[in-house]
C-alpha cells in the first residue's frame, strides 16, 4: 500500500506527482456487471460525478467494502486516492492487505489521505478531485458531517465533471441532507450466496438507490462481488427469490431477512495492538 499522506501539504505533491500517471479510460459509465443494476443506471455509474453511500454504524465495514470496489472498478489502472480523518481511522482501524486483495485492489495503486478534520479533507477532496490524472476518490466522512452541505458538495461536483474523475463519499452513520450527488445509495451487508461444501461465500450487499439526479429511484439489489471475474455477480433471473430482492425494489434498506448473519466480506480492520508486521504495508 502506498504511504499513507497525513498532510494536505503532502497530499497536493502526491497528487501534482500523478501527472505522469496515465489516466483511466475515458468511459462514460463505470460499469458494475450486473446487468439489472447497469441497465437502471443507464449503463452503470456516471463518471465524472460525485456518489454517495450512506452505512449505518455497524455497517460501515460493509460500506466501505462497496465503496472501494466500485471506486476500484472506476480507477481502472489509475490511483485509487481514499481520505479520512485521523477519527475515522481510529474508529474503522486501517485496511488490511488481503481484505484490499480480495476485492481485486492492488495495495500499490492505492493511496490513504489521513486528514486531521473534515475541514481539511473536504479541502483536499477538492483539490484531488482537479487532478485529471487520479482514477478515483473515495471520502469517508463519519457522523453528520455538518461542513458536507449543498455548497460543499457542489464544489466536489464541479471538481469532478471539471476532471473527469468519480467521486465516491462514504457517509457513516450520517443522514442524507440535499446535496450536488448524482446518486444516493443505502448499504447495508447480506448473507453470502452459499458455495459448495459450506465454504465461506462471495462478499455480499444489500444496496438501494435512495435518490437520482435523472431517473428512477427507489430500487434495491443484493450484489454479491465475484472477484475472479472482477464484476458483480448476477443471480439467475436477476432475482434473488430467496429474500425477495430485485430489480423491481421489494427489500429493506438492512441486512438478510432469514435471521442469517450478514457475512459482508468486506476490508477488516486491524486492531490497534495488532503487530506491525500483519497491517497492511
Amino acid at each position: 500500500m502506498a504511504e499513507s499522506v497525513k498532510t494536505l501539504a503532502a497530499l497536493r505533491r502526491h497528487i501534482a506527482s500523478l501527472e505522469g500517471v496515465p489516466a483511466a479510460q475515458p468511459h462514460a459509465r463505470v460499469e458494475t456487471g450486473h446487468a439489472p443494476l447497469d441497465h437502471a443506471l443507464d449503463g452503470g455509474l456516471a463518471r465524472g460525478r460525485v456518489h454517495e453511500f450512506f452505512a449505518a454504524a455497524d455497517e460501515a465495514a460493509a460500506g466501505a467494502g462497496l465503496a472501494l470496489i466500485l471506486a476500484r472498478l472506476a480507477a481502472g489502472e489509475a490511483p485509487l486516492l481514499w481520505l479520512r480523518t485521523a477519527a475515522a481511522g481510529r474508529a474503522g482501524g486501517m485496511p488490511y492487505g488481503p481484505g484490499l486483495a480480495a476485492f481485486g485492489i492492488d495495495p500499490a495503486r492505492l493511496l490513504i489521505g489521513v486528514m486531521a478534520d473534515e475541514a481539511m479533507l473536504l479541502r483536499a477532496a477538492v483539490d484531488a478531485l482537479r487532478c485529471p490524472a487520479l482514477g478515483a476518490l473515495l471520502a469517508e466522512l463519519r457522523g453528520p458531517a455538518p461542513l458536507l452541505d449543498l455548497t460543499a458538495s457542489r464544489r466536489l461536483a464541479l471538481a469532478a465533471e471539471s476532471s473527469g474523475v468519480t467521486a465516491f463519499m462514504l457517509r457513516v452513520s450520517g443522514d442524507p441532507v440535499p446535496s450536488a450527488a448524482d446518486t444516493r445509495w443505502r448499504v447495508a451487508a447480506a448473507p453470502s450466496p452459499p458455495l459448495p461444501g459450506n465454504g465461506p461465500g462471495r462478499s455480499a450487499f444489500d444496496l438501494s438507490l435512495l435518490r437520482r439526479r435523472a431517473g428512477r429511484d427507489g430500487l434495491c439489489w443484493r450484489l454479491a462481488w465475484d472477484n475472479g471475474r472482477g464484476m458483480f455477480e448476477e443471480r439467475e433471473g436477476g432475482r434473488d427469490e430467496r429474500h425477495g430482492l430485485g430489480q423491481d425494489g421489494g427489500g429493506r434498506d438492512g441486512g438478510g431477512r432469514d435471521g442469517q448473519a450478514p457475512l459482508s466480506g468486506a476490508v477488516v480492520p486491524v486492531p490497534a495492538d495488532r503487530p506491525a508486521a500483519h497491517r497492511a504495508a
